[in-house]
């Protein structure tokens, strides 16, 4: 791990663009790292996902594409084809994709539209025939471009660099940039301006590292570190004063891990966005008709009330108007 420290040049602190409210946490899990119980409730299993849960519900209720729409996209007809779908993404996050420990899927928010949008192509039983491949920041857009997968979906805020090299559906989430700190520091730090001379640490490749330059003034060192393990373990051990990335990552790991806690409200917006391939024909517009779909029919808002609304002390918000991106 080589970590990369930087400077940001001083800007001044401006006002924040419509932020999202960030509310009190449920309990958090133990620190063994098992995660709390996302869309199991009384009703689901150990792992949350499991027949009869909350998640697994909504799973089922999704919906199934019709021939014609499959056939109008070149991009859902090759996945049909081959009879799976090749998501890019991450299972180690606890709110929005997590790995089964019972050998059941992933759950989670992102793990949901995931495998929601793998029926919608492969019909009933297509929520099953997922191949996840993990990424990375520093990996997803490359992946996406030479066809390794058929799309990401990893908590992907929807950018205009981003948008220079690959596609994006939605977005189907709307999150922001946060900033998570020591439980024991969480008094004495509410948001980017309390920020001032601590040293803070970032993915690299991230939309934190804008948000630094644009909303921390005179910062201490900033170091790149190139996954969200080794930007909470730097945080933990005090190489760190505070770790700000999107609050979607950010509210797994406090979900995860009682020692880390999410401060403040968010100070940037983050849509998030399916990654997808310019060469890939008809695949925004299949997987905007899509999720337009599960929000319509009410599939969305019970997806995030049996993932992130299990650590999230609020009603389900209004869903985004997939094709809006940010200009």
């Amino acid at each position: 791990m080589n970590p990369t420290s930087f400077r940001p040049r001083r800007r001044a602190v401006v006002a924040a663009a419509a932020a999202l409210p960030l509310v009190g946490l449920a309990a958090c899990a133990s620190d063994t790292g098992d995660g709390p119980d996302l869309g199991g409730g009384a009703d689901g299993g150990s792992d949350g996902g499991g027949e009869g849960s909350a998640f697994a519900d909504v799973i089922a209720s999704g919906p199934v594409a019709d021939d014609d729409a499959i056939a109008g996209s070149a991009w859902a007809a090759a996945i049909k084809e081959k009879g799976q779908l090749i998501r890019g993404g991450t299972v180690a996050n606890q709110v929005f994709s997590l790995a089964s420990t019972t050998g059941g899927q992933p759950t989670g928010f992102d793990a949901g539209i995931t495998q929601l949008l793998a029926k919608y192509i492969l019909g009933e039983g297509g929520e099953e025939k997922v191949e996840y491949i993990d990424t990375t920041v520093e990996t997803r857009e490359t992946l996406v471009q030479n066809g390794t997968v058929d799309c990401v979906i990893a908590t992907y805020s929807i950018t205009p660099e981003r948008l220079e090299v690959i596609d994006f559906a939605g977005p189907y989430y709307l999150s922001g940039t946060a900033i998570q700190v020591r439980t024991e520091d969480a008094e004495s730090i509410s948001g980017p301006e309390d920020l001032t001379g601590k040293n803070l640490v970032t993915q690299a490749n991230s939309t934190g590292i804008q948000a630094i330059e644009e909303f921390v003034t005179d910062p201490g060192d900033v170091q790149t570190l190139p996954d969200n393990e080794s930007c909470v373990a730097a945080l933990k051990q005090g190489r760190a004063d505070a770790y700000v990335l999107d609050q979607g990552v950010l509210l797994g790991n406090s979900a995860a891990d009682p020692e880390v806690t999410v401060v403040g409200e968010p100070f940037v917006d983050d849509p998030y966005g399916v990654g997808l391939s310019k060469d890939a024909e008809g695949a925004v517009d299949f997987v905007n008709t899509f999720l337009q779909e599960i929000i319509d029919s009410g599939a969305w808002e019970k997806l995030w009330t049996a993932t992130i609304g299990e650590v999230m002390d609020t009603e389900a918000p209004e869903p985004p108007v997939p094709g809006e991106l940010p200009a």
